[in-house]
């Protein structure tokens, strides 16, 4: 089943290319298609492309649209993850915490105005040096635009943790560092957020790269983010002081619980050089969750109505970016971390995910209204204009001087202030 999605998946990223160059070459694609289906679709097509329009009306004195209909990226990417398991309102509360190695991966992204679609891989799964370990996967699919966005994800932790730390365990040596196999997670979802300064501050700036931030701005940004987690935790395969030492509340199998979550925070887009940009942005959440653990669920039907309120959590959402982007090629830095917190009267679970990317891509097939300025543009300015008019009329050659270095200088002294007011008494 898992292959099959994976089979899927792929299929989906050949036919998104497939219609992409199918489009830059046919010039009547709805050619086989009877005239009431083909009026209807270019109709549609129409509305799609006036929402499209609304949905990415900017201030071109602060963002400059995206001139290309298709973009391709490569990344290197660094993943964290953290997860923390404890006890509450015991005399003497347990936790433990388990964390794999930074795993490093390569991925592959193509993009189509404001629709993102990628697939990475672990790099020790696809050298084979992962063979007795579950495999690591993310599959990421983004839609971009001014004013909202949508980040869906799919998320497989691997199986090679480590015992990060523990507290109120009493043992002869010390086990950080410890291998444990037991400990495994999937987690899927999506973010959606809405930017309301959206003429001014563009987030696509920093994250797909399908705008250029001409100008530094901020802007409120609010959103809505479900994800589902999946934990399995074999607490048995845990070293022998540990295992004898664990309470009750820590001998779990598994973990489910959906996340709903309402977030309230603000971003930043500083141009700091020449299509340069960083940004930061920090979404604090309230999240309700939803929970079974070992196949029973949390929510207690027969208690008070007001018990709902204890499965009201906090969660934070921050994402930092570095760019360089001319509108043609691109490339840059981000981080983004995601933090779930999970609490209950005798269990808590904080589990942290963070994720440093590097890459360079480029953009290609610049869209069809920019291409037509580009060739009704004859002169590169007016002087050239009318320096042909002039050599049309005249006959002897014109030499055209663009006086923009005769402009240029600095601070006036005492004499040029002079010298101008006199000229300016002189033309009164």
């Amino acid at each position: 089943m898992k292959l099959n999605f994976f089979k899927l998946y792929l299929s989906a990223c050949m036919v998104f290319l497939c219609l992409s160059s199918q489009a830059q070459t046919e010039k009547n694609p709805y050619a086989i298609l009877p005239k009431e289906v083909t009026d209807a679709i270019k109709k549609a097509g129409k509305e799609i492309k006036k929402t499209g329009k609304k949905l990415n009306d900017v201030d071109s004195t602060y963002i400059s649209p995206n001139l290309y209909n298709l973009a391709f990226m490569l990344e290197h990417s660094v993943w964290y993850e953290h997860y923390r398991l404890g006890t509450n309102r015991e005399e003497s509360p347990q936790s433990i915490s388990f964390a794999p190695n930074m795993n490093t991966k390569i991925g592959v992204y193509f993009g189509w105005r404001w629709i993102f679609l990628g697939l990475s891989f672990d790099i020790k799964d696809l050298l084979g040096k992962n063979k007795n370990k579950a495999p690591k996967k993310e599959l990421v699919l983004n839609l971009y635009s001014s004013k909202f966005g949508v980040d869906l994800y799919y998320r497989k932790t691997g199986s090679d943790f480590k015992i990060n730390s523990y507290e109120n365990f009493h043992v002869k040596d010390d086990l950080t560092g410890s291998s444990f196999n037991g400990f495994q997670s999937n987690i899927k979802g999506f973010n959606t957020y809405w930017i309301f300064n959206h003429k001014r501050f563009s987030y696509p700036a920093a994250y797909s790269q399908s705008t250029n931030q001409r100008k530094s701005a901020g802007s409120l940004m609010a959103g809505f983010s479900f994800s589902q987690h999946n934990i399995s935790f074999d607490y048995t395969q845990l070293p022998e002081e540990l295992l004898t030492q664990l309470k009750p509340s820590l001998k779990i199998h598994n973990v489910k619980y959906n996340d709903y979550n309402l977030s309230l925070g603000y971003g930043y887009n500083w141009v700091f050089a020449k299509n340069c940009l960083l940004n930061v942005s920090l979404m604090p959440a309230i999240a309700y969750k939803k929970a079974k653990i070992n196949g029973h669920s949390t929510n207690n039907t027969q208690s008070a109505w007001t018990d709902w309120i204890k499965d009201i959590n906090f969660d934070l959402i921050t994402r930092a970016g570095l760019v360089w982007n001319n509108s043609k090629y691109y490339v840059g830095a981000s981080l983004v971390l995601h933090t779930y917190d999970y609490r209950k009267d005798n269990f808590s679970m904080t589990n942290s995910f963070g994720t440093l990317r590097i890459y360079a891509g480029f953009n290609f097939w610049k869209k069809k209204e920019y291409r037509k300025k580009i060739e009704a543009q004859k002169y590169p300015s007016v002087a050239y204009e009318l320096a042909e008019q002039i050599k049309a009329a005249n006959g002897p050659e014109v030499r055209i001087t663009v006086p923009g270095h005769t402009q240029r200088g600095g601070s006036p002294c005492p004499y040029d202030r002079v010298f101008a007011s006199r000229l300016g008494s002189e033309a009164g």
